[in-house]
């Protein structure tokens, strides 16, 4: 199992705080014979005639050397975790965690 990452426990925390119940811990893909793990799964009740919402969460810090690795790498695995929840007919939704020093210096122009 890969290392979690420096804000993995932060995240989910926040999750839980705001109502989401961590269904998996890491969240398993799978391609073929080939096994993968997003970082969280994690569902909360929408109300009653909705039912329940579900989402896979990739947690990342961007504290490497690059910021260009690192977004590279990140944006590699949100668009292969993506593929693989569709082929799986998954309805999770997925997003990509990551804090907000790090939002201010890659995702902004």
């Amino acid at each position: 199992m890969p290392a979690k990452d420096i804000y993995h426990d932060t995240v989910k925390r926040a999750l839980q705080k705001d109502g989401w119940i961590i269904t998996h811990d890491p969240f398993p893909l799978q391609i073929g014979r080939k096994r993968l793990s997003a970082d969280l799964g994690a569902e909360r009740l929408i109300n009653a005639e909705k039912g329940t919402q579900k989402i896979v969460v990739e947690v990342k810090s961007f504290v490497g050397r690059s910021d260009v690795k690192d977004l590279e790498q990140a944006l590699g695995q949100y668009v292969l975790y993506r593929q693989v929840l569709n082929e799986m007919q998954s309805d999770r939704k997925l997003y990509l965690a990551i804090s907000k020093p790090a939002f201010k210096s890659v995702f902004t122009i």
